[in-house]
């Protein structure tokens, strides 16, 4: 184990760049890091990093390796995981990336629920509403929505029939104009959700054959999903959320859908990853779970709004 133990270390150490950071997340000496490194580079026969004072960077040899050696790591970590499931007893690290409302307002309660269920497994779980580099970053999953500008990732369906709705607070809409047609969102506050910069103002809607395109205006527009919801539940003004988002919020009268009868755009929800390979079985399981979750709150959430 001590020559897996010294991969194990390198592969970290090329990821972070750093003895020091290695170090404090091992919780080890910088020393020992280097030492561990160095008994390496004397069994394979070539130097593996270069080091000066400000930095620690690979060797062209060192790169080469590195890809072997994640591939042989992820390829010995799959194994562990195998047996462990054969004996019944899920096992593993899983490593998620989530939008902020989302990952916040559901998924870290199903999250508890499933290491609950399983007490040999760890989640990182890492919110942003930006799209994380899963080929740079050590992200085994990614919760996603819409459609995949990336055709080589593999995306499975976690919540296929989401769309997006119009809501407000109960007390937004007592004190404001009544919302009966699209066109109405013109005389109202919208708040909007910003991505990179850009703000997504132009709302599509559609009712029977109807299609419509509305460009909306609001005081506050933010880059973080859940700033959005926090400032619909605040009453300050409409909102377009995705349903699973705002699924809690409705079921729990916190939130009214306005214009009841007009479709948002489609926004399924994925359970995406870089390679079929990083599909273990803990994944597999951790997805199924997380499938039969939003499938229940899709349900319930739908159940409130047809009747």
């Amino acid at each position: 184990m001590k020559a897996l133990n010294e991969l194990t270390l390198f592969a970290e150490t090329a990821k972070q760049g750093s003895f020091s950071k290695v170090a404090n997340q091992m919780d080890m000496t910088p020393a020992a890091v280097s030492a561990s490194i160095k008994r390496l580079e004397e069994q394979v026969g070539f130097p593996l990093f270069v080091r000066t004072t400000r930095r620690l960077s690979l060797t062209g040899e060192g790169e080469l390796f590195l890809t072997k050696v994640n591939c042989a790591l992820a390829t010995l970590n799959e194994g562990v995981e195998e047996i462990a499931n054969a004996r019944g007893a899920l096992t593993g690290n899983i490593y998620v990336s989530a939008p902020s409302d989302f990952g916040r307002n559901l998924l870290l309660d199903w999250i508890n629920e499933f290491t609950d269920l399983h007490e040999n497994v760890t989640v990182r779980l890492e919110l942003s509403d930006q799209l994380v580099d899963m080929y740079s970053k050590p992200i085994d999953v990614a919760i996603r929505y819409g459609e995949l500008p990336d055709s080589n990732m593999v995306a499975i369906p976690l919540c296929p029939q989401n769309v997006r709705v119009l809501c407000a607070s109960p007390d937004y809409i007592r004190h404001h104009s009544p919302v009966l047609h699209p066109n109405d969102l013109n005389q109202h506050n919208c708040i909007s959700f910003m991505v990179a910069g850009s703000v997504h103002n132009h709302w599509p809607l559609s009712y029977d054959s109807q299609q419509v395109v509305i460009e909306t205006k609001g005081a506050i527009s933010a880059n973080d999903g859940d700033v959005v919801r926090r400032l619909g539940l605040k009453g300050r003004g409409i909102v377009n959320k995705s349903l699973i988002d705002a699924s809690q919020d409705i079921i729990e009268g916190k939130l009214r859908k306005v214009l009841p009868d007009w479709q948002g755009e489609s926004v399924p929800l994925y359970m995406v990853c870089a390679d079929k390979r990083q599909l273990r079985p803990i994944i597999r399981e951790f997805q199924k779970f997380l499938k039969e979750k939003c499938q229940s709150q899709f349900d319930k959430v739908s159940h409130i709004l047809n009747n």
